[in-house]
């Protein structure tokens, strides 16, 4: 499958990258993408290792001449976000993602394209590969589940890599390199809140709140797009008066995608129906005004629930809930006073579900300050505890603190600037990069972060620029080529 990508340039990158689309690798099922890489390194002779945790690495060799060059890391996560729109039957551990080419862009037919890391990952193995290129000695670290709890790079073995200078290619955007990204953490919070059975007047209603856009919980935070789980606890707030009760509740797949559907079983009093329609109608009309030109697909139902259901939340326990979800935060919670332009913390409504009463949720905080992600996951705590909710704080990493010295990161702007005409953007990104974990525990390694164009990351909508993608393969090599001079 994917066959018409070895046609694009660089082949030798698109090659790799067809493997990856052919090959499933949602986060925690990347066992057969390793061992394929494992294979493809045994039979190019190419030494390889994983550490306890299962992260992989492939070396090469300096070329002759070139030993006592710096050693280089090229560095990619291996899994992928799995994101299909609502009606795409797709099964991310088996299917393989179907690509097409469009208008100078590579999509994928109603899922996430997987570029976000896959190009990166591809390129690196296209670098091994390449006999014709100069260069220091090589290592490839591809690290697992970055997507889903950053544990890969949390798990790394300290003591394992001897390079000194690192390319992360998880960049996603042309024109840039990245010197510095914030820390997250996730916050998990449960409960098991009461039932009651419904009344004979009440009858079982399903309220779906579909059509948003989605996108990268750091990237696209502060772009205004709509939270479905943030609106549709709006939604629920307006429907009070007719004393609805939640039955059970779904909305968002991944923390760390923003989400673009939800749905709610509600318990409804068979004469509030037609007044909870109208205040729909209403509600509906005002949010897509709210979100026009940002986020302009929002579609809001309630219809008939088929299905037999015995028991709802109590009215008590459904009102506390929808409110201290109402209240909690989610977005942006400041922009940076030292770095223009950028979000210094943030919050997203990932991942919200019940189900018999049992309350999950599980949100992604991010901060450039670590003192910041601990004091809005704290917020959490006091919010739901309230309701009598549990709150944990899992998966904390820490940020990655800019070098502006960095003389890694002369290099490349002088590359840049020679092949390219102009200087690059010197970024720091509201997202986590693994650069601030590795830099904690390699902390001698100069590191850099850049990539190809990449859009729509972690939804649906998520695509690759091909000039972008040859842009980058010649901006990489060309600067693999000048670190082997020293």
């Amino acid at each position: 499958m994917n066959a018409h990508l070895e046609q694009l340039e660089p082949r030798l990158l698109w090659r790799h990258f067809r493997t990856l689309c052919n090959t499933p690798r949602p986060s925690g099922h990347e066992a057969a993408l390793v061992a394929a890489l494992e294979a493809w390194a045994e039979a190019r002779g190419l030494a390889h290792d994983r550490d306890a945790y299962g992260n992989l690495r492939i070396r090469k060799a300096a070329s002759p001449g070139c030993e006592a060059a710096p050693g280089v890391i090229l560095q990619g996560h291996l899994d992928m976000v799995a994101q299909a729109n609502a009606d795409h039957p797709h099964d991310f551990t088996r299917d393989p993602i179907d690509t097409y080419v469009a208008e100078g862009w590579l999509h994928a037919r109603h899922t996430t394209l997987g570029a976000d890391n896959g190009l990166g990952v591809a390129a690196a193995l296209a670098i091994l590969e390449d006999e014709s290129l100069v260069h220091g000695p090589l290592e490839a670290l591809f690290t697992l589940e970055e997507e889903s709890s950053m544990g890969g790079a949390l798990n790394l073995a300290e003591g394992w890599l001897q390079g000194q200078l690192l390319l992360n290619l998880d960049s996603e955007d042309r024109g840039q390199v990245y010197v510095g990204c914030a820390g997250g953490a996730d916050v998990v919070v449960e409960a098991q809140l009461p039932t009651s059975p419904l009344s004979e007047e009440e009858r079982a209603y399903r309220l779906a709140l579909t059509g948003l856009m989605g996108g990268h919980s750091g990237i696209d935070i502060h772009k205004g797009r709509g939270n479905a789980n943030r609106l549709l606890m709006r939604v629920l707030r307006a429907l009070a008066p007719c004393e609805v009760r939640l039955i059970d509740y779904q909305g968002g797949t991944l923390r760390n995608a923003l989400p673009r559907e939800a749905f709610a079983t509600l318990a409804l009093p068979e004469d509030e129906v037609v007044s909870a329609q109208a205040r729909l109608e209403a509600l509906a009309a005002e949010l897509r005004a709210e979100l026009k030109g940002v986020d302009e697909g929002l579609c809001l139902t309630l219809s008939p629930w088929g299905d037999e259901v015995e028991e709802a939340l109590t009215p008590t326990a459904s009102h506390l809930l929808v409110d201290a979800l109402h209240a909690a935060p989610c977005g942006v919670e400041r922009m940076s006073a030292e770095l223009p332009g950028v979000v210094e913390t943030s919050n997203n409504l990932g991942v919200v579900s019940l189900a018999a009463g049992r309350f999950h949720l599980c949100a992604l905080v991010r901060s450039l300050r670590d003192s910041a992600t601990r004091d809005l996951a704290d917020r959490f705590r006091a919010l739901f505890g309230l309701i009598g909710a549990r709150t944990r704080v899992e998966n904390a990493y820490p940020g990655w603190t800019p070098d502006p010295d960095s003389r890694l990161l002369a290099r490349f702007c002088d590359l840049h600037r020679r092949r390219l005409g102009r200087d690059p953007e010197v970024k720091v990104i509201h997202a986590g990069l693994e650069c601030g974990i590795l830099g904690g525990k390699y902390p001698v390694l100069e590191m850099i972060s850049f990539g190809p164009m990449i859009r729509g990351a972690h939804s649906p909508d998520e695509r690759a620029e091909l000039d972008s993608v040859e842009e980058f393969w010649g901006l990489l090599r060309a600067l693999i080529e000048e670190l082997a001079e020293g």
